[in-house]
């Protein structure tokens, strides 16, 4: 089906890959005729009984945030509201046409959307949203994934924790360990030859390996002399802001010998990132970013567990590369005095859900590496944006600073980039580069 739209394209809708329905492109699109395609769609997708239908909307929000799409939240009327557990449901668009640098992150759905098709198969292994229609246009990067909303803060759900502030948390290293097991239970248990991923269809279809894709991602954009010119910034913010001198660093001398192994690193980094991908076994299906601001908690008498959401970007890859993206924003002493129990939390739920047995010490290698590339590339301007971020900064200011505190860019830019620099330090010291 060609797109149809009106001049401002508000009324666009296009041919769904995965069902080949009509579907809409924006709220507006799917608001001019929401009960009909949500009835439609549900049906197809067997996500609502086919004698059930959606009678009506009863409230419709936008909803802000996040770095892709718009967004919508839906509260339904149904013809047999005793069969749904919740009337609030959860729209995600790939495409903003208000904003075309927004736009342009259409591609992320994509992989979302496969998730959310995959999880509808009876024995998905891990909590996830609740998909109830999901579908993609690959040739225009138009889709849409409906979900369940979290009730975040009611019905013995968690308030949702936002990023960075785990110290404001009771117990922030028991929600890492039950997002670790997850992680773990859903990679050993989707892993191409475990007995789970036999039942569960199309795993390995709708996600391979795509191992130029992560070369690029962990390939370091920067030449040595512009990251030279970066690290002196951060030696010159050091300076000026003492107190918020990175926890991993001792202080500007620290810069001197991370600025001394730069060449290795990037000389050698194909080597690096080859070993990344040259066994099998330390690749599996994860969420690239399973940060705690992308979960949800719930207790079960003492017994904390979790479910993962914001999937963009889930796809085969390296385990100690997810694992970095899951602890990037934790707190020092996490990687101080946990890493050891967090990890071996993984490896035990990889294991018993299907997966081969894995070395703690190379899962901490790989998240080295991964951590050292990934940030040489997206880290080493936070001294500039803490700066754009709170442009009055008091030479005294530490981490806790009111304005750094409010501002999620300053704040993570701050906390992961501490994290990368030990991460870093860790490298610098291991066999990994040791013996290139």
């Amino acid at each position: 089906m060609a797109p149809q739209s009106d001049h401002n394209t508000q009324a666009l809708w296009v041919t769904g890959d995965d069902s080949g329905l009509s579907i809409p492109a924006t709220p507006e699109a799917l608001l001019s005729d929401a009960p009909a395609f949500l009835t439609t769609a549900m049906h197809a997708q067997g996500t609502m009984d086919r004698d059930d239908a959606v009678l009506a909307v009863r409230e419709s929000q936008v909803v802000a945030g996040g770095s892709t799409g718009k967004k919508l939240l839906l509260d339904l009327d149904y013809r047999y509201p005793h069969r749904h557990a919740d009337s609030q449901l959860f729209v995600k668009f790939s495409r903003d046409y208000d904003d075309p640098i927004r736009d342009q992150a259409k591609g992320q759905l994509e992989a979302e959307v496969k998730l959310g098709l995959v999880s509808q198969q009876p024995g998905f292994p891990i909590a996830v949203p609740r998909c109830f229609f999901a579908d993609y246009q690959h040739s225009s990067g138009t889709g849409l994934l409906i979900t369940q909303c979290i009730p975040f803060g009611r019905d013995g759900v968690e308030p949702i924790h936002e990023k960075c502030l785990d110290y404001q948390l009771d117990g922030a290293v028991e929600h890492y360990r039950a997002i670790l097991k997850n992680l773990g239970t859903l990679a050993g248990g989707l892993k191409v030859g475990a007995k789970r991923a036999g039942r569960i269809a199309a795993v390995s279809s709708y996600f391979p390996f795509d191992g130029d894709a992560q070369d690029k991602q962990l390939t370091v954009r920067y030449s040595t002399e512009q990251l030279q010119r970066r690290l002196d910034k951060l030696r010159a913010f050091i300076e000026d802001y003492p107190g918020l001198c990175p926890w991993s660093l001792a202080g500007v001398e620290e810069v001197e010998v991370l600025s001394a192994s730069l060449p290795t690193v990037l000389t050698e980094q194909e080597r690096l990132r080859d070993q990344l991908h040259n066994n099998d076994d330390y690749m599996a299906l994860m969420h690239w970013n399973a940060n705690i601001d992308n979960a949800w908690f719930w207790r079960d008498g003492d017994t904390l567990h979790c479910g993962l959401m914001d999937w963009g970007g889930v796809g085969q890859m390296n385990i100690g590369l997810a694992l970095w993206g899951a602890l990037s924003a934790c707190e020092p002493e996490v990687w101080q005095q946990h890493l050891d129990d967090l990890l071996d939390g993984f490896v035990t739920a990889f294991v018993e859900a299907g997966g081969p047995g894995l070395s703690r010490d190379t899962l901490k290698q790989h998240m080295a590496i991964a951590a050292t590339l990934l940030g040489l590339s997206w880290l080493m301007d936070a001294p500039a944006m803490i700066h754009r971020a709170v442009p009055v900064l008091p030479r005294d200011a530490d981490r806790w600073y009111p304005a750094i505190v409010e501002s999620e860019t300053a704040r993570s830019q701050w906390l992961m980039l501490s994290n990368c620099l030990y991460l870093w330090r860790t490298l610098i010291e291991s066999p990994a580069l040791r013996q290139l």
